[in-house]
């Protein structure tokens, strides 16, 4: 099985973001951004992080962890303690409580998702309740560094790509994800440049 290509270190974003920058007029443009690594610890928190920030605002899933922190939620031990009403009480909705419920039960071998390729990675995970590809794809972005995953239903994505690219309208899941074909092997380090060049232009012109 051949290993799958990481990025562990600033010096992995530079070579990738020169690949793109030679495959893509489009990206080269972007190259300056100089991505950082947007990596987190594998295991069961990063996961539980995932579910508890889908459907909701930046700064309403960091509010919510933040509590699911204070609470000590953040082990499938402490979480299946827990119970419905102390993930309650934390803030979760109803949903997110049966899937923290069932992710803490699921046993998960975080270790050996490492030396899966990022195929079968995806659907070991999206496998478990409450975690759909775009959740499956975040992790193994961030919590593996997998260089060539690209979560394409990620609204952020969609519409740094309709910038970039003067497109008439924001390129739905499908239609990104065959745009982000030509950015293999290198699809994480373009997802992270297209996600810097969102924030850049909202920061520029207040809201997008």
């Amino acid at each position: 099985m051949t290993a799958a290509r990481r990025i562990d270190t600033p010096e992995d974003i530079a070579e990738g973001t020169a690949a793109l920058a030679r495959m893509d007029p489009a990206l080269a443009r972007i190259a300056h951004l100089v991505p950082p690594l947007r990596r987190r610890p594998a295991g069961f928190a990063t996961l539980f992080q995932a579910i508890v920030g889908q459907q909701v605002s930046t700064a309403s899933a960091a509010a919510i962890w933040a509590r699911v922190e204070a609470a000590g939620l953040h082990h499938p031990a402490a979480v299946a303690s827990a119970g419905e009403d102390g993930l309650r009480a934390a803030g979760l909705s109803r949903p997110k409580i049966r899937y923290a419920l069932a992710l803490a039960g699921a046993g998960l071998d975080f270790a050996a998702l490492d030396s899966l390729p990022d195929d079968a990675v995806i659907a070991e995970l999206v496998a478990l309740p409450g975690i759909g590809r775009w959740t499956a794809e975040i992790y193994a972005l961030t919590a593996l560094g997998r260089a060539d995953v690209f979560p394409a239903g990620d609204l952020a994505l969609q519409e740094a790509a309709r910038i970039l690219y003067d497109l008439d309208d924001r390129p739905d899941e499908r239609t990104m994800r065959a745009m982000a074909e030509r950015w293999s092997p290198w699809r994480a380090v373009a997802a992270r440049l297209l996600w810097d060049h969102y924030r850049e232009r909202k920061q520029r012109e207040g809201t997008l």
